[in-house]
């Protein structure tokens, strides 16, 4: 038996998954299925595309009653909160209602002798890796324009979410979709390296860390490979002096404490107008005590786990380095805490831009 990817569950450590990844040989070979695939995708008639697609997803909406404990069990969202499909289900419909418009030949001019015009092409192979925090959400939102646009597309979810690659590559096969037309795959970091910089695919779509970007980036040097990436960053939350101060406390920090904190757009950090700051700490600091941190398949559990033990210990690092330089927490900063997963939320003041945090 080769390399093993593990999916430890946040809820109670132990090994929740597990999946064997391709040998590069075999990795190649997927690839190369995919761009032999391709060809015939892309002379079916957008309407089909298009159709196939949303009966994949529809497939997806059918399994969610499995999907959120699932979800849950693999990365600590709350079962309370229903899952993605909304979201998933609106992003893939959203595409597939602009995409006649948006995949149009761009018409330039016409003169006695020329017609002239510019003619979207698909790409070819993309591959597309996705992050655990919204498994499903991200992931659409590239597999979905990707196969109506009449690539091939090739999967590699993280490991986080083992299961959310196989999940909807099942769905969208039973909906119609080929199998080699969209495939899910298990690829160690090497192979994943070797077989973008071996010019297995036409695009590179990654979501998730600076580090993973990087890493994206510089496999793909020299190859002309295209790749977009959605990176983290540290998003701020701005209320003005006339901001309707209750709706800017529940919004921010929903959009801070949501999921355990883990958003690519999270509100990581707020700045208030002095007019309004001593009240909207002391809302957000009323709400965020009222949440219920616990078991994620526990339906009164507001908040789950983090995904995985060191994320939690990163951010206990970064708490405990701000209240050493000189930071107020508002929240005992261990009051639930279990050394683990379970990470009590907190809200520090006296930040300044020199901390970690």
């Amino acid at each position: 038996m080769g390399q093993m990817l593990r999916c430890v569950s946040p809820i109670d450590g132990l090994v929740f998954a597990e999946r064997e990844v391709l040998s590069r040989d075999d990795a190649f070979a997927a690839a190369e299925r995919a761009k032999d695939a391709q060809v015939g995708w892309a002379a079916r008639p957008l309407a089909e595309r298009v159709e196939l697609v949303m009966a994949g997803v529809a497939a997806v909406g059918a399994m969610n009653d499995e999907i959120v404990p699932e979800l849950a069990q693999m990365m600590g969202r709350p079962v309370r909160y229903g899952g993605e499909f909304g979201g998933f289900n609106e992003r893939a419909s959203h595409m597939a209602s602009i995409a006649e418009t948006s995949l149009a030949d761009i018409a330039v001019g016409e003169d006695a002798s020329f017609k002239r015009y510019i003619k979207r092409v698909p790409h070819g192979v993309v591959f597309v890796v996705a992050p655990w925090n919204y498994p499903y959400m991200t992931a659409i939102n590239t597999v979905a324009p990707a196969l109506i646009a009449g690539n091939t597309v090739v999967l590699k979810h993280a490991t986080q979410t083992l299961l959310v690659g196989e999940r909807m590559a099942a769905a969208f096969h039973a909906a119609g979709i080929p199998e080699d037309v969209f495939q899910n795959v298990f690829l160690s970091h090497d192979v994943t390296n070797d077989l973008i910089a071996g010019n297995a695919f036409d695009f590179v779509n990654f979501t998730g860390s600076v580090g993973g970007g990087q890493a994206m980036e510089r496999a793909a040097a020299g190859t002309f490979t295209g790749v977009g990436t959605e990176l983290g960053g540290k998003d701020p939350g701005y209320v003005m002096e006339d901001a309707d101060l209750d709706a800017a406390v529940e919004t921010l920090i929903d959009g801070a404490m949501f999921n355990a904190g883990q958003c690519c757009c999270g509100i990581e950090r707020i700045y208030v107008h002095e007019s309004l700051y001593d009240a909207f700490v002391d809302k957000a600091v009323a709400i965020v005590k009222g949440y219920k941190l616990g078991n994620p398949l526990d339906p009164e559990t507001t908040m789950g786990p983090m995904a995985n033990v060191r994320f939690a210990d990163e951010v206990r690092a970064q708490i405990s380095e701000a209240l050493a330089d000189g930071a107020v927490a508002h929240i005992d900063p261990f009051a639930e805490d279990d050394g683990g997963a379970y990470l009590t939320p907190q809200i520090l003041t006296d930040v300044t831009h020199e901390m970690r945090v």
